[in-house]
């Protein structure tokens, strides 16, 4: 369904995936509240997938948290929620349109069959906090 999920869904799946340490848990609310858009995957009244996007809502896109319950994958739940993240991100696309994520372990197979591809003139980067702004930078 389309929808974000609680904070408490999300803690609970992704704490299921393994993701325990990956965020600090003061942070979630606000986190989901800045959100584009969400997909909630609910069999019976459990929820067992979420995923969400994050961007600035025109021209960049980034697909966030695509998580699902460890006994439920290999079932067709990720492509569901990723199906459903790419066709909000298809209403409101322009033809220059990027759309980003990470992926790691298995879940590499799932985004190339969705067309993800990665790119050798272009490097994917990241650094995670404690944020502090770099030493002998830009204004120091």
């Amino acid at each position: 369904m389309d929808r974000l999920p609680t904070v408490e869904e999300f803690v609970a799946v992704t704490s299921a995936v393994g993701w325990t340490d990956a965020y600090d848990p003061a942070a979630i609310p606000a986190s989901l509240a800045a959100s584009l858009h969400g997909v909630v995957a609910v069999e019976g009244n459990r929820v067992i997938g979420i995923g969400r996007l994050v961007g600035d809502g025109a021209i960049y896109y980034y697909l966030q948290d695509l998580a699902v319950r460890p006994e439920r994958q290999r079932r067709g739940v990720g492509a569901a929620i990723l199906g459903r993240l790419e066709e909000w991100i298809a209403a409101r696309a322009s033809p220059r349109t990027f759309v980003g994520l990470f992926a790691a372990g298995e879940s590499v197979g799932l985004y190339r069959r969705f067309g993800y591809a990665v790119h050798d003139d272009m490097t994917g980067m990241f650094r995670v906090g404690p944020y502090r702004p770099p030493h002998g930078g830009p204004g120091h």
